[in-house]
């Protein structure tokens, strides 16, 4: 017995496994409750608005020139300021202008983003799943029998990680935008994907992650794609099964092609920044505190609940995605923009927390969630009610203060939308405060139904006025006042986005190079922050986008010949 019980594995070799998981707990969410909740999150937005400030009307001013023809495939400019190597993106939406001639262009540009969001929701399920599908992710059995069959606790398991995704509040803005940063977001759910289903599908999953890389690189994000490729190389010699020589050529492959397209579209930038201060290092620490919450939180206790077992493929997976996104963002000074990135991998990480998250968590978490959103709902319909009726009359003073120019507007279609959302958050405040206890799911319910709810009203009640502050609309009618629609403006220096509204609002012809003074045009747009031209301009007004003293613009006029 003695020489017996020397030879069973000890705990330092064999460490536990924490999920402990029921049939009744592995119950997954309803499909068309999921599927409305995603649709409630990826559809408001996508029509009523203009593109706002000031990356997203960048990326559509590349977007429509393509498609109208004023500049080329692979050299698009506004204002001849050519595009950096993010080609792939506008081309996507070019395409898309040109194919639904017949709606607006900024509904046409805007429908292929709407999509790719919901792909990148979706690869995201997928990749949660199959890394649930792993033996190493498998809940203990118990000892009559009892436990999660593994198809349903994956499914589980992926709706929690969709769920944590929709929540993250750093994607509800920039996943709604058409610019460069959404086709990324899909490529890296795509590698993430890959590699998720690489043991069980070796040649497609190994293609996939490929293919995203190259995504990545077109889109923008050669260096990430590289860094990708070489953490998922160290990734893949965890692999379970023996698949590791097919995803090591399938990386090393498309990191050539990435390389390769970055270098043909000229897509090699420096964005590395550096911090010079430590309230800059406190920034990025209150950035992604909300920016992924509660993902993060969840991430976190996966890590420590998981903590014996970090090189599981179910885990490690997600961990090296989510750190080598992370060191982007930090390279890049803390750019939201590359910290979108990571929200996928935080995402599935975080779904990972459920089968072991303690009851007093869960319960902080869904508290917070029911305060925090209701106060939420109940002050987008508080302004909506002083931007109808007049009253309360501070709060309709201070829309009119924020958004000037504001024309009110009443619409029934935006009215019940906006009610109907607001019924289904009180019933999912209802349902999860009831005696649903068992789903695994279930803490992230209320967050991510929050998020939707609350975007859906101010997509409905709050659009006009925010619509109004965000948009270079009103900015373009009242320099039309003193500049000609049509007529050729100079704007040397002046950003790509107020470039990309001059031409597209304004109908003007703009000059926005260097040299753009001495080009001949009668007048000269520059910002606040500019030096006052000599002779023969005179100056005619100053025009701003909003009270802010962002998008300053002062308009000058020629007196003399050129």
């Amino acid at each position: 017995m003695l020489h017996h019980s020397r030879s069973l594995p000890t705990p330092a070799l064999n460490p536990p496994n924490p999920a402990l998981v029921s049939q009744r707990e592995a119950a997954p969410l309803p499909r068309l409750a999921l599927l409305v909740l995603c649709a409630a999150y990826v559809l408001p937005g996508l029509v009523g608005r203009d593109p706002w400030r000031s990356a997203d009307i960048t990326s559509f001013g590349y977007i429509v020139n393509i498609a109208a023809g004023k500049t080329g495939w692979l050299a698009p400019s506004v204002g001849g300021v050519p595009a950096d190597g993010a080609l792939l993106p506008y081309w996507i939406g070019a395409i898309f202008v040109r194919v639904l001639a017949l709606l607006d262009p900024i509904i046409a540009a805007r429908i292929p983003f709407a999509l790719l969001l919901a792909i990148a929701i979706s690869l995201t399920w997928y990749a949660a799943y199959h890394l649930a599908r792993s033996e190493s992710a498998q809940p203990l059995p118990f000892a009559f029998g009892g436990e999660a069959a593994p198809a349903d606790y994956a499914r589980a398991i992926a709706d929690g990680a969709v769920l944590a995704l929709i929540a993250s509040l750093g994607l509800l803005q920039l996943g709604h935008e058409t610019t460069p940063e959404l086709v990324q977001l899909a490529a890296v759910t795509l590698y993430l994907y890959g590699l998720a289903s690489g043991p069980a599908r070796p040649m497609r999953g190994g293609a996939l992650a490929a293919l995203a890389l190259v995504v990545l690189a077109a889109s923008g994000g050669p260096s990430i794609a590289m860094l990708l490729a070489a953490a998922g190389a160290a990734t893949a010699m965890r692999s379970p099964t023996t698949s590791r020589v097919a995803a090591l050529a399938w990386l090393a492959i498309g990191a050539v092609l990435a390389a390769a397209v970055a270098t043909a579209l000229g897509a090699w930038a420096n964005r590395l920044g550096s911090f010079a201060s430590a309230a800059q290092v406190l920034g990025l620490v209150r950035q992604i505190g909300w920016f992924a919450w509660p993902a993060w939180l969840l991430a976190l206790w996966t890590l420590w609940q998981w903590r014996q077992r970090l090189a599981s493929w179910h885990i490690v997976v997600p961990l090296a995605a989510t750190a080598t996104l992370l060191c982007a963002w930090l390279a890049m000074a803390g750019s939201d923009r590359a910290l979108m990135l990571a929200l996928p991998a935080v995402a599935v990480l975080a779904a990972f927390a459920l089968p072991t998250l303690q009851r007093s968590a869960a319960a902080a978490i869904d508290w917070f969630s029911v305060f925090f959103f209701t106060i939420a709902v109940a002050t987008g319909w508080v302004f909506y009610v002083a931007m109808q009726a007049g009253t309360p009359a501070p709060l309709a003073a201070n829309v009119a203060k924020l958004s000037p120019g504001y024309t009110n507007a009443f619409s029934w279609p935006e009215l019940v939308l906006a009610l109907i959302g607001t019924a289904a958050w009180l019933w999912l405040v209802r349902w999860r405060t009831g005696r649903n206890r068992h789903p695994l799911w279930k803490t992230l319910v209320l967050p991510a139904g929050g998020v939707s709810i609350c975007f859906l009203l101010v997509m409905t009640l709050l659009l006009p006025p925010l619509d109004n502050a965000r948009s270079y609309r009103g900015m373009m009618q009242r320099i039309a006042r003193v500049v000609p629609m049509g007529s050729c403006v100079a704007a040397p220096g002046m950003a790509r986005a107020e470039v990309v509204a001059l031409e597209y609002f304004g109908r003007y012809r703009v000059d926005a190079t260097d040299s753009a003074a001495e080009s001949g045009c009668p007048y000269l747009l520059l910002g606040r922050e500019q030096k006052r031209p000599p002779a023969p301009w005179q100056f005619v007004s100053r025009e701003r986008r909003n009270r802010s003293n962002d998008d300053v613009t002062d308009i000058y006029r020629r007196t003399g010949p050129a």
